[in-house]
């Protein structure tokens, strides 16, 4: 059967003539067809346990505010019992791919540094895991897993027609963007985030089929029936000059509290790592402490989606923002850190938004004549958004297609831009592990584009004076492997350098060295290296240079010997400043 597909895809291509853009182009509207289902098996699944444990599907909010307090409490940390049992096996069925090269299961790493292959059993064992955290209350997002099955799907997919490592990439790149557009109803910023935050740059050759796949899987998701956006975003208001301050504010505290946010999780993620209990008690323990919280707050279960639509089209009291504030932040935490499979996605937009939504109200009492609360909670979801994925294009393109609205554009811009970039020079943390390497090896590249000679300095060990004998050096030339001695007088001034090959060249003739001295060998027009010298520059002299290493001293006016620069040393610099393409 593979190998007839093998000859009918074959076939077709010579039939049509199509280029192998052409042909990527057909598999995405494959991959965002495949995606888009994924999407609704998994959301079919959540819905199918939820009548299982409860009798009835719908908001979490609900359905906790439904349920009496000790079953509020005991649900999700069966929940989270089951999802470690379900992580367990996991962890048994992940095996090494082929020639032993491990399998990536996270989607972002394997397009980022993988070769696009996905394991299947570990990948559906811990989206299984994800139903029954999220299913029995979890506090955590529910797009980590779709966008993971939409990659497996389209991993599997690729593999099934043998596609090579770079085109079974880029396929699951576009399975991932059909993920995060099936989940949010925002196909220009699913695609916007795999390039963004996956593969870090928009190519045209990778950015046209993930565009497709995008909206392929956005069209596929509105013929369900049922199916609406995540967020009912009203209509944003008119911003004036002035009050746009207000939301640079905004973003600016936006951009320092998303970075402690993940350190949050991160730190809860550490504490339940040190406790010695089998994984399923872990994450039990983690249900259990956002079961407790629903006691008081049942806005703690779910991911959030029903009360960030309540802040957009009712009035809270700043009290009752504080609350779920804080008790959101400790439940998530809780079922972050204990081990649970899930999405922080949709939790680092309820941060926004409840967040963005208390300064709003502040401002607004502060300044009567600033916009409505929930206008900030619009603004605040993407720069939250922004300053936890350091990808503020991604979240100005995400707000944008949620709201339809070309009023919130100003605004967001603003906020998100300023929160990513207080973000990224106050918090060395972003949701993307991937991110930060990146931005690491950026600023790596800047600080070596900058590197002058004297970081690469090395002490020059094979100095000798003037009035060295040819004993002297041939003993220094016998401790040393170089093809070069440096001569420098008594207040080490370069004077030049000593070739090896002359010395040895009178040793073999058996010409008289006794009175010959280091003086009568200099090569006084030897090239030279400066402190200062740039990168660039020095390269070109080694171009032209047969040899390992080149003196440096201190300047023309003033040549003094200040070391040595090794052939390696600069290469090495040069590679690590010369991104992979």
């Amino acid at each position: 059967m593979l190998s007839f597909l093998l000859k009918l895809r074959t076939r077709a291509r010579e039939l049509f003539r199509l280029s192998d853009a052409h042909t990527m182009l057909i598999w995405s509207v494959i991959v965002g067809i495949a995606g888009a289902f994924a999407t609704v098996l998994f959301r079919e699944g959540i819905a199918h346990l939820q009548i299982l444990f409860t009798g009835h599907e719908g908001s979490f909010v609900a359905m906790a505010r439904s349920l009496p307090w000790h079953t509020r409490i005991w649900l999700p940390a069966a929940g989270g019992f089951v999802a470690g049992g379900c992580l367990l096996i996991a962890r048994r069925s992940s095996a090494p791919g082929g020639g032993g090269k491990p399998m990536h299961t996270d989607y972002i790493e394997a397009v980022a540094i993988g070769d696009g292959v996905m394991p299947v059993g570990k990948s559906i064992w811990r989206s299984v895991s994800s139903l029954f955290t999220i299913a029995s209350g979890g506090s955590i997002g529910r797009e980590g897993s779709m966008v993971q099955l939409a990659a497996l799907a389209a991993s599997l997919i690729g593999r099934w027609v043998h596609f090579d490592p770079q085109r079974l990439r880029l396929l699951v790149a576009c399975g991932a963007a059909a993920g995060i557009t099936s989940a949010y109803n925002a196909p220009i910023a699913g695609a916007f985030f795999v390039t963004e935050i996956v593969l870090g740059a928009i190519v045209m050759e990778s950015f046209g089929p993930i565009v497709v796949s995008s909206v392929v899987a956005n069209i596929t998701m509105r013929e369900f029936a049922g199916y609406k956006p995540p967020y009912e975003m009203p209509v944003f208001p008119p911003v004036t000059g002035v009050e746009v301050l207000l939301f640079v504010a905004l973003g600016l505290l936006c951009g320092v509290l998303a970075p402690r946010f993940l350190s949050l999780l991160d730190v809860t993620k550490a504490g339940f790592g040190r406790l010695k209990l089998p994984l399923p008690a872990k994450l039990a323990l983690g249900g259990f402490v956002c079961g407790v919280l629903s006691i008081w707050t049942p806005e703690v279960w779910g991911n959030g989606y029903s009360v960030v639509n309540s802040l957009l089209h009712s009035p809270w009291t700043w009290t009752a923002l504080a609350t779920v504030l804080v008790f959101k932040l400790v439940a998530t935490a809780a079922t972050v850190g204990s081990g649970a499979v899930g999405g922080v996605f949709t939790p680092t937009l309820f941060m926004g938004a409840v967040f963005g939504c208390l300064f709003g109200q502040g401002m607004h009492a502060l300044w009567p004549h600033a916009s409505a609360p929930y206008a900030y909670a619009m603004v605040g979801m993407g720069a939250f958004l922004a300053g936890a994925t350091q990808a503020p294009l991604m979240a100005i393109l995400m707000i944008f297609e949620m709201t339809l609205s070309y009023q919130v554009v100003l605004p967001l811009m603003v906020s998100c831009v300023v929160a990513y970039f207080v973000a990224r020079a106050t918090g060395k943390k972003s949701m993307y592990e991937i991110t930060l390497h990146r931005n690491r090896e950026e600023a790596e590249r800047l600080r070596l584009r900058a590197t002058q000679m004297r970081e690469l300095i090395r002490p020059a060990d094979t100095v000798v004076r003037g009035d060295a004998t040819v004993q002297e050096m041939t003993r220094v030339f016998l401790e040393y492997p170089v093809k070069y001695l440096y001569v420098t007088d008594d207040n080490s001034r370069f004077l030049g350098a000593v070739a090896l090959a002359d010395i040895t060249n009178d040793l073999l003739e058996k010409r008289d060295t006794s009175n010959r001295h280091a003086s009568d060998y200099i090569k006084p027009s030897f090239d030279v290296l400066t402190p200062d010298m740039p990168l660039a520059v020095a390269l070109q002299h080694f171009m032209s240079f047969q040899g390992e290493r080149l003196p440096v001293i201190e300047s023309a006016q003033h040549p003094m010997l200040a070391g040595v620069v090794y052939k390696t040393s600069l290469l090495d610099a040069y590679q690590r400043m010369t991104p992979e393409r």
